[in-house]
């Protein structure tokens, strides 16, 4: 799912117009950002956590040269999925069949495809 897709999805659900969903889609996502960059963790209950990980500085290697470099300290973002969300993912997996597509119907004295 991009993030125009869930816009939509959220202008669709809530009745919103697309501006305002937008709007809330970009509030949510620079609010997980912001807390982030502060160094705090961001709990969403059912759902998951995002938090920091510290990677160690390291030695790396120029995969053009072969030459050895130092890669220094850095931060990364990391998700970790929460139990409902884990239950929800595996409990659809088993319920629904895998899917197989069929391919459009003809539109009848055009042999164009029927969406």
């Amino acid at each position: 799912m991009t993030k125009a897709e869930l816009v939509e999805e959220v202008s669709r659900v809530s009745d919103l117009t697309k501006k305002h969903s937008e709007v809330i889609v970009d509030t949510v996502f620079k609010s997980i950002i912001t807390a982030l960059h502060r160094g705090e963790k961001i709990e969403l209950r059912g759902f998951g956590s995002f938090r920091l990980r510290q990677r160690e500085p390291r030695k790396g290697r120029n995969p053009k040269t072969g030459d050895k470099v130092d890669v220094p300290p850095k931060k990364v973002p990391y998700f970790k999925p929460g139990k409902g969300l884990k239950e929800l993912i595996n409990r659809a997996s088993e319920a629904t069949p895998p899917v197989t597509p069929t391919p459009p119907t003809p539109v009848p004295g055009t042999g164009l495809p029927q969406y």
